[in-house]
């Protein structure tokens, strides 16, 4: 069971620190410097880069929980609240990932720019989504299992 606290532990910290730096310092500074065409490219590499990171740690995560909840037989409350909250992270990378980035990395190459800064607010709001509620997820299995 420790090497599966491990692997769950680690990828939430790949995934949910990626989408915290990204968002809260990265954004910022690439509004504040960079063009549109220059930021959407930045966009493009930075998500070519990370997804697949997101990819593993997704699986990581999922197998590695179900595997621990099956080890406790009759999860609590908080194991139930985070593992929802993850399914429903996980959905949302989906959508993000097979409904949007291929938009923007389409918007990039043909340089629509327009068309690509709407895709990219699109995944801005998305991701804003994702940290919150992974911050959520970290805050109920860190604090979950003092709720008797």
């Amino acid at each position: 069971m420790i090497f599966a606290k491990f692997f769950h532990v680690i990828s939430v910290v790949i995934w949910v620190g990626g989408m915290f730096f990204a968002y809260m310092v990265l954004r910022p500074a690439a509004a504040e410097r960079l063009e549109p065409p220059q930021r959407l490219q930045v966009w493009e590499g930075v998500f070519t880069r990370f997804f697949p990171w997101v990819w593993a740690a997704v699986v990581l995560i999922l197998l590695s929980g179900l595997y621990m909840m099956a080890q406790l037989g009759q999860p609590g409350l908080y194991v139930m609240i985070m593992a929802t909250l993850g399914i429903i992270m996980m959905l949302l990378f989906a959508h993000l990932y097979f409904a949007l980035y291929g938009k923007l990395k389409r918007a990039v190459t043909a340089q629509d720019w327009p068309a690509g800064g709407i895709v990219l607010g699109k995944m801005r709001q998305l991701i804003a989504l994702n940290l919150t509620l992974g911050l959520l997820t970290v805050t109920v299995a860190t604090l979950g299992v003092y709720w008797g």
